[in-house]
């Protein structure tokens, strides 16, 4: 489990126990704006005493197990196109956060210049599908096709 889908259980979890994210936060010890990250993708790196915490509050544990095999990861993927030609390489997370915001780090937009020319369509499929269990439906079709949009990209390249 990554920090994307632990972010998406505990906002799952929380709205089922009809929490706010202030009352979780509050109880959790930590602030609101800290959640809000966590459970939209946002949050880079939080502790494990923090993230247990909240878990706690929930009535939920973290445990180890072992990792189970996909075979396709289209965020990796797509972030292997994204870098062929480039030193600097675009990593998962960012190319998971803009996808979450619509926002291309100002550095990374050639990479996704790359990434909207040459995937293929079953490639921005699949990512599109992995990265939408993080969020609204919708919100990453959105968001690629404004980032598109920002690059000079037709909007037909994502159908």
């Amino acid at each position: 489990m990554n920090m994307l889908e632990l972010g998406y259980r505990i906002r799952r979890a929380r709205q089922a126990r009809g929490l706010t994210q202030a009352r979780l936060a509050v109880q959790a010890g930590l602030s609101r704006i800290t959640l809000n990250q966590l459970e939209n993708g946002l949050s880079r790196d939080l502790g494990i005493k923090k993230v247990q915490s909240i878990l706690s509050c929930l009535g939920l544990e973290l445990s180890v197990q072992e990792a189970a095999s996909s075979p396709r990861n289209f965020v990796r993927m797509a972030a292997t196109t994204a870098n062929v030609s480039f030193k600097s390489l675009l990593t998962e997370d960012e190319l998971v956060r803009a996808l979450l915001t619509g926002k291309i780090p100002s550095s990374k937009r050639p990479h996704f210049r790359v990434l909207l020319e040459e995937a293929t369509p079953n490639l921005i499929k699949g990512l599109i599908s992995e990265t939408t269990r993080w969020t609204k439906p919708g919100r990453v079709e959105k968001n690629l096709t404004k980032i598109a949009l920002d690059l000079g990209i037709k909007e037909s390249k994502l159908e």
